[in-house]
């Protein structure tokens, strides 16, 4: 009589083949995690940035005092929500201001994580928005350059 099955070795060979292919897959899936969450904050960066162009143009040169209270609910539905993917800092849509027109020097001085806003009414970074993060992003880049 001819038994059927596998044997242990076969078994333990399958178990070790698909241990491999997890050790290798799970940090990918982890970095394709990151990268989706920098897609994401980069494409609502874009979206702020249009909504202080558009209040720009219809204010007839003047940028907005503050993101909360000129752009919602007229120029953008709400503050989006800045996700770097970076563990130690959490996803958040607060806006630290600053006022001097100096560009993201600020950066990460109110905390890691949200957005900067440049209130200054002149001068180079004046209505420019970032991401309030001096962490380096996936491909090597500062996360506030974006």
């Amino acid at each position: 009589m001819k038994r059927k099955g596998f044997t242990l070795i076969e078994l333990m060979i399958v178990v070790a083949i698909i241990g491999i292919l997890a050790a290798v897959a799970i940090p990918k899936f982890a970095n394709l995690i990151r990268k989706s969450k920098e897609a994401a904050t980069k494409g609502s960066l874009g979206a702020l940035r249009s909504a202080i162009s558009i209040y720009y143009g219809d204010q007839e040169g003047t940028y907005p005092t503050t993101l909360e209270n000129d752009l919602v609910p007229t120029y953008i539905s709400e503050i989006p929500t800045a996700k770097t993917g970076i563990s130690t800092i959490a996803d958040s849509n607060d806006v630290d201001y600053q006022n001097d027109g100096s560009g993201y020097q600020g950066i990460g001085s109110g905390g890691e994580g949200g957005w900067m806003y440049d209130q200054a009414t002149s001068g180079a970074s004046a209505g420019q928005v970032w991401v309030d993060s001096t962490q380096f992003d996936t491909k090597g880049n500062r996360i506030h350059t974006w």
